[in-house]
């Protein structure tokens, strides 16, 4: 069995993992689902939040749950404080996975994979360091699929969003290149994965490596949010990637 730890994207909390994590516990499978400072049941804390404060916070419970042997998947934004832990803490994971997200390089931020439209958006739009969740209208105008999700899912989730801290993206990741080598998949959910290979073999620089002997590609049809459009899929995915 498999020790799972979830991080959710922008602007969700542990609850969005819900139904991808009923299943996997079902199966035997231990997961932590996670609520990153400042969000969901943490949206009182105070504090200007930024990614070391989320890498820290997941650290922090790698250390206090004793996990080893830890399969950490990053849904969307999470991939910033993912690939953090992985590179501070690379010999208490077992592989990485990136749902629906990649990989950060060194120096780099959330904020430089947005368009520069997006950009101007959220520079005016923070509220007292953070950043409420624009409509879904604005996101799917971005680029962000909700294929899958009907207008009461929506509503749902949307009801629980919580603005995002500021420093969170906009703070570049260090990475020492400790967690480079350890086995990594990405699950393609919301692009085909037919257009992830053609970015790898075109050597663009946020693909590079993926076609390497630690890396695993695997496709889940469906929008940026597969554990809300395809939650027990999800969980098979990631149990499979486990298993390998």
């Amino acid at each position: 069995m498999s020790t799972f730890v979830l991080v959710p994207g922008f602007w969700l909390g542990a609850w969005a993992w819900d139904e991808v994590a009923a299943p996997l516990r079902a199966a035997g499978h231990a997961v932590y689902a996670v609520s990153l400072p400042g969000l969901a049941e943490r949206t009182g804390e105070k504090g200007d939040f930024g990614l070391e404060d989320h890498i820290a916070d997941l650290a922090g419970l790698l250390v206090r749950e004793d996990l080893h042997d830890v399969v950490l998947v990053a849904h969307s934004g999470a991939c910033a404080p993912v690939g953090g832990i992985a590179d501070r803490m690379p010999e208490r994971v077992r592989r990485v996975v990136y749902l629906d997200s990649g990989p950060m390089v060194d120096g780099s931020s959330v904020y430089d994979l947005w368009q520069p439209d997006y950009r101007a958006w959220a520079d005016a739009s923070v509220v007292d360091g953070r950043l409420p969740m624009p409509s879904w209208a604005a996101i799917a105008e971005h680029g962000a699929s909700t294929e899958g999700l009907d207008e009461a899912m929506l509503a749902r989730i949307g009801a629980r969003t919580t603005p995002h801290p500021v420093g969170a993206y906009l703070d570049r990741l260090r990475l020492t290149g400790a967690g480079a080598a350890l086995p990594q998949a990405l699950v393609a959910c919301s692009f085909p994965l037919a257009q992830v290979r053609a970015m790898i073999e075109a050597g663009h620089p946020w693909f590079a490596g993926l076609d390497g002997p630690n890396w695993e590609l695997r496709e889940l049809p469906t929008g940026h949010w597969p554990m809300f459009s395809r939650p027990a899929d999800t969980a098979t995915v990631l149990a499979e990637l486990a298993a390998l």
